[in-house]
């Protein structure tokens, strides 16, 4: 038995869980920023929709590649000082700082693209450690609390993120495109969200401490061994076969649920611009104006998310976490679905709370329970390998949403957000499957 596992960890308070979590408000801000703007961004600098999908590859890719490796590095590491994961906190914020004040002076289409992995990679070699630090500190009876801790940050980094070029513009700054270039309001937002993001995550990196490996000459050793490349590599492919059976349900259930949310952010903006502003013109002052709007209406999302974060717990512990996880799915299926009914843009705000709850549990309920199942010296690892479940659908999506967008559904992406919303509700049905192995009921922080 994984003798980590066997420890009761020490409890931790209500201030030492903020700062274990708190870089998460950092990460989201760029995530937010990346999610309601980048196709915004494309577009601008003269991309066709069809194609929208294929140049948001960047995302998934990086995270395919990185994840897996970052998360086997991070096992392998420890330094007296900076500790197991918190050296990746630190890198991955440095890079991806310096992408968010790239990403808006992009002059061509392929610079933006190029820019997106960039980003893209930094911000995973940022984040998958954060979820494998919950795992390493956390007592199983407070890991849910933990994940719903990161939920509550990811929710407020994005709301305040996704609302950054509607507040630049009210303060006068130019939301307009002259002359093909990215427009100000975009700009200065995504120079706000580059300082967030290292300043956040530089402050998990300070205030927070990390647990020792509890052998550590076994430690030394294992690691010692895992320097082999050849040995790495068998290791970092090798896992598909040792996966939990948890973790094999959990990926179903992962894969339809973020072909529903990739659909939702590469063409939320065009069908809300086409659907409710009625033009498709990226140049248009119209177009801009639904990329603010859909800023907002992802703020709203991310705020209901962020208040949610502290209730589902409480419903997992009276029922169980997979009922709560397909509840919440279930409502942000239907959300999604209904943007095809709206064409007035304040009703708009409505769906969102929808997809608000559902979000709150696809951060919180599928880590909580995947923990239960992981070894502990092994954390890093699988929590790298189970986002292969969150970004493969996001190749299939990138490969095939354009095709089904403009071929099947006659250019209206609007219909895209339906099959959207029709793919969170079979990943509903799924989560019913899943078994979960229980924490210990305790108090939740």
């Amino acid at each position: 038995m994984d003798m980590q596992s066997t420890v009761l960890k020490p409890r931790l308070s209500f201030w030492q869980l903020w700062n274990m979590s708190f870089g998460f408000f950092g990460i989201q801000f760029g995530f937010a920023l990346q999610n309601a703007n980048t196709s915004r961004i494309f577009a601008t600098l003269g991309a066709d929709t069809e194609n929208f999908s294929l140049y948001w590859l960047a995302a998934p890719v990086t995270g395919l590649l990185v994840q897996p490796i970052v998360g086997y590095l991070s096992d392998n590491t420890w330094h007296p000082k900076w500790g197991r994961r918190r050296p990746f906190f630190f890198i991955g914020a440095v890079l991806a700082a310096i992408a968010l004040f790239l990403m808006p002076n992009s002059t061509a289409l392929w610079m933006a693209v190029a820019v997106l992995w960039m980003m893209d990679a930094a911000i995973n070699v940022s984040m998958e450690p954060f979820r494998a630090f919950v795992g390493d500190k956390l007592d199983p009876s407070q890991q849910t609390a933990g994940y719903a801790m990161q939920t509550f940050f990811i929710g407020c980094g994005a709301v305040i993120a996704s609302l950054l070029p509607t507040f630049f513009e009210s303060m006068g700054v130019s939301n307009a495109v002259i002359g093909g270039v990215i427009p100000d309001t975009v700009r200065y937002s995504f120079y706000v969200g580059g300082l967030v993001f290292f300043l956040a995550v530089t402050w998990t990196v300070v205030f927070a401490d990390e647990l020792p490996p509890p052998d550590m000459e076994a430690f030394k050793k294992e690691r010692a061994a895992s320097r082999s490349v050849g040995v790495a590599i068998a290791e970092i492919f090798g896992g598909f076969s040792k996966m939990p059976r948890t973790m094999v349900q959990l990926a179903f259930v992962q894969f339809f649920t973020w072909i529903a949310l990739f659909a939702m952010w590469i063409y939320a903006g065009t069908a809300i611009a086409d659907s409710v502003y009625g033009t498709t013109d990226a140049q248009s002052s119209a177009y801009q104006d639904a990329g603010n709007w859909v800023g907002i209406m992802f703020a709203v999302y991310s705020g209901v998310s962020a208040l949610a974060a502290f209730i589902l717990p409480v419903f997992a512990r009276m029922t169980s976490r997979k009922v709560v996880h397909a509840t919440c799915l279930t409502i942000g299926g239907l959300s999604l679905a209904s943007v095809f009914l709206i064409t007035d843009k304040n009703m708009l705000v409505v769906p969102m709370i929808g997809i608000g709850i559902a979000w709150a549990s696809i951060l919180t309920m599928p880590y909580a329970i995947l923990a239960g199942s992981l070894p502990a010296k092994r954390m890093g690892y699988f929590m790298g390998l189970f986002n292969f479940f969150v970004v493969i659908p996001q190749i299939v999506s990138g490969l095939l949403l354009g095709f089904v967008t403009k071929h099947l559904f006659g250019g209206h992406a609007v219909l895209t957000l339906v099959l959207g919303g029709v793919c969170m509700l079979v990943a509903a049905l799924l989560t019913l499957l899943v078994t979960d192995k229980a924490a210990p009921v305790r108090a939740a922080v």
